[in-house]
């Protein structure tokens, strides 16, 4: 399944993507069916409740009710969840490669992927108050003038645990969907060599987009080998697949959660694929720009970013 939440006249819906560009409100068909609706009150209610939870609605999906249906013309998509925590990864090899030699040709200095890097996922917690969904419009940090966008493949937690193992790892995600970590490069440049952060290269209102649907983790086999690719303004920038990940998603759970416990309703991102930002391509985002971040099975996130709201 691919589950959203969207708004339709000024109300929070979760809702299910089904055939003809018509979306499920699934809570509507589960009061019409005589079923539990407070289970389809959000994506975290959705997740907390489980096995159960998804099997209604698959129940659901596969026989929409057309009175519970809403054509996806009419609504506009909110983030499919407002996480409860956010982590965002580096573990694409390509990326980091492209970046440092950027950085050497503007810098001088070379740059070697550290060992640390191949050992064990790398990562950060962001900020999870900023996040939008797709078709809504980025605000321009006034304090930036070098945008771009990043291409990521994220995880929804959809099960609390801790100590996870790598080969249980599966178990506790509920679904993929698309996150591109839009990026202040100046800002970013300037403050990285504080050695913390990012700082105010990444965080910044609007700045986390997410969506616009979770695929269930049922649909593809783990580890994810999805089809990724980024568009500004119709061109193609770049992109991959994301079995080119360094180190795959169970390795990612079994590491953050060493004695620290992962919550359901969490979000994880896999860091940026392999030529999916323009700094690896030497371009940047204008005032204006619209652009399609696409992943196999899951959709395509598309937004636009502008100056001086």
């Amino acid at each position: 399944m691919r589950l959203a939440t969207v708004n339709h006249n000024g109300t929070a819906l979760l809702v299910a993507a089904i055939h003809d560009e018509r979306l499920l409100n699934l809570r509507q068909a589960s009061k019409n069916a005589g079923h539990d609706s407070a289970v389809f009150d959000s994506m975290q209610t959705l997740i907390d409740a489980g096995e159960r939870g998804l099997a209604l609605a698959r129940a659901l999906v596969s026989s929409p009710q057309q009175s519970a249906t809403i054509a996806q013309a009419d609504v506009t998509f909110l983030p499919p969840i407002m996480p409860v925590q956010y982590r965002d990864c580096l573990v694409f090899e390509d990326h980091l490669t492209n970046c440092f030699k950027v950085m050497e040709a503007t810098t001088g200095r070379t740059h070697e992927v550290p060992d640390v890097w191949y050992q064990q996922p790398i990562y950060y917690k962001g900020n999870r108050m900023s996040f939008i969904g797709h078709g809504t419009d980025v605000q321009w940090p006034n304090y930036a003038e070098h945008l771009d966008i990043e291409l990521e493949l994220a995880i929804v937690v959809g099960k609390t645990g801790k100590n996870i193992t790598k080969e249980d790892g599966i178990n506790h995600i509920f679904g993929y969907t698309i996150l591109n970590d839009v990026s202040a490069r100046d800002a970013q440049m300037a403050e990285m060599p504080g050695q913390l952060g990012p700082c105010k290269g990444k965080d910044f209102d609007t700045g986390n987009i997410l969506g616009p649907y979770i695929l269930t983790a049922d649909e593809v086999p783990h580890p994810v080998a999805l089809n990724m690719e980024a568009r500004v303004n119709g061109e193609r920038w770049g992109g991959g697949n994301s079995s080119q990940m360094q180190h795959d998603f169970g390795a990612i759970l079994a590491h953050i959660s060493a004695s620290e416990t992962i919550y359901a309703g969490e979000v994880i991102g896999s860091g940026t694929v392999g030529t999916g930002c323009g700094l690896e391509l030497g371009k940047r985002l204008a005032d204006g720009d619209h652009f399609e971040l696409e992943i196999e099975k899951i959709g395509i996130l598309a937004n636009r970013i502008v100056k001086g709201a």
